[in-house]
């Protein structure tokens, strides 16, 4: 009656160290410095002894936990998957370190043996590491060693299920070093000594030991995988706002080329200021690498594009502005006002023989920036209107950004009447200050 009371307590235990590895290693992700070490897959010296502190005090805590606690904490005691681990994930450096300094508390047990098995272990791991085909070999071995014979038989590239199958091998080798080492010097904690029900239960505490070491390396991988998806999914974002914010309309520049051709016989000074203006324009095109810039400075840039187009439009057009003042300092998309302008200008003015006037006018609505262009042109066909966001190449550009940066928290909106009018607005979160457009743009991929 006692074995069959004793079989389900001792595998009770080795449910629980499989929780317990699971556990430690979902802790360690909180971590955002244990975070960016996992995601380094070349390190120096300093970030593998950094490596090796942070995870040891985690492992080793757990050892502790086990020799002063009831019999019942023997399931904490991760010291050697957690040296296999760090040797696998760090290399011979901190796989040593790791598991010298693990089996500090069982040193002090008189466990003397720990030290040589946790760092011959460690060692083992970074063997395995330099053993990978790549860098990514190790996050993505596998503990099954069906399914590694399953892939050794199917794939023609056999290195990655040799390498998972030799990581398998290497974890049950671990075991068996402790299995020996506990049976000869009795200087060793282990499991199996106490285990005495039958080979199965042998089979178990393998089993256990090579899904305690998996588990700390998926759950980390998993962490991995999504941070490389943000970290993709903000590039990706960047690169949009690069291509969409360099934008520049050719037609603008023919124009203004052509302006300058017509006044160098009539205006010199003219066309030499024309050419000065557009010079300004387009060194800033070219050197812009911030995607949030002061409203005042993008408003200083329409006025570089406002110039030369009274150049070209003479008296019909004419400007006015209704800024706030505290306005000024708010952040705005890069080249966020002057696709509006451009468009009121080419399609509600430009048309009208008598001209007309474009209005830019900006204010703070509680925590929130609304700006207003304005013109009183020849107006927007409702039909056109309607897929204004999809067709117009500036109204969609302006839109797509703005997309990017805040997510759904903008709001942009066109009220035109043929014949009357159009205005175009937009209001987003206030951005008083030089909020990182990595965290902008992280915002409005996750919105």
């Amino acid at each position: 009656m006692r074995e069959f009371k004793l079989v389900p307590q001792h595998l009770v235990i080795l449910l629980v160290k499989l929780a317990v590895a699971a556990s430690l290693a979902s802790i360690l992700t909180r971590s955002g410095r244990f975070q960016r070490m996992l995601m380094r897959e070349e390190r120096t010296l300093a970030q593998r002894v950094q490596m090796a502190l942070v995870c040891s005090v985690i492992f080793a805590t757990g050892v502790a936990a086990r020799l002063v606690g009831p019999e019942a904490y023997q399931a904490l005691d991760l010291g050697l998957e957690g040296s296999l681990v760090m040797g696998m994930l760090g290399g011979y450096v901190t796989g040593l370190l790791s598991g010298v300094l693990i089996s500090v508390p069982a040193m002090f047990h008189s466990e003397w043996m720990s030290l040589v098995l946790f760092g011959a272990v460690g060692v083992l791991g970074g063997l395995l590491r330099d053993l990978a085909p790549d860098k990514e070999a190790i996050w993505a071995f596998t503990p099954f060693p069906d399914l590694s014979l399953w892939r050794l038989i199917r794939r023609r590239d056999l290195r990655l299920p040799l390498f998972s199958l030799a990581c398998v091998l290497v974890i049950f080798l671990a075991e068996a070093l402790r299995h020996i080492i506990s049976h000869n010097f009795k200087s060793v904690f282990a499991l199996e000594p106490q285990f005495q029900d039958g080979p199965w239960m042998i089979v178990a505490v393998y089993a256990t030991t090579l899904f305690a070491t998996a588990l700390p390396i998926k759950i980390w991988n998993s962490n991995r995988n999504e941070k490389k998806l943000e970290q993709q999914q903000l590039h990706l974002n960047e690169a949009r706002l690069a291509a969409l914010s360099r934008q520049i309309n050719p037609h603008f520049l023919f124009n203004t080329l052509n302006s300058v051709t017509s006044l160098i016989r009539s205006d010199p000074e003219q066309a030499r200021q024309v050419v000065y203006k557009l010079s300004k324009i387009l060194r800033r095109l070219l050197r812009q690498q911030d995607n949030l810039t002061a409203l005042g400075e993008e408003l200083s840039f329409v006025e570089d594009y406002l110039a030369i187009e009274m150049v070209r439009f003479g008296e019909k057009l004419r400007v006015v502005k209704e800024i706030d003042p505290a306005t000024l300092d708010s952040l705005v998309p890069s080249m966020l006002l002057q696709p509006l302008v451009e468009n009121s200008i080419r399609h509600g003015l430009s048309s009208k023989v008598d001209g007309g006037t474009v209005k830019i006018r900006s204010r703070m609505v509680g925590r929130r920036l609304q700006i207003l262009v304005e013109d009183d042109g020849v107006g927007i066909p409702e039909a056109k209107l309607a897929t204004l966001f999809e067709q117009g190449i500036g109204v969609s550009n302006v839109n797509e950004r703005l997309k990017v940066l805040f997510g759904d928290d903008y709001k942009m909106w066109i009220d035109s009447r043929p014949g009357e009018g159009t205005s175009t607005g937009i209001e987003i979160p206030e951005q008083a200050s030089g909020t990182a457009v990595e965290e902008l743009a992280t915002t409005g991929s996750n919105s």
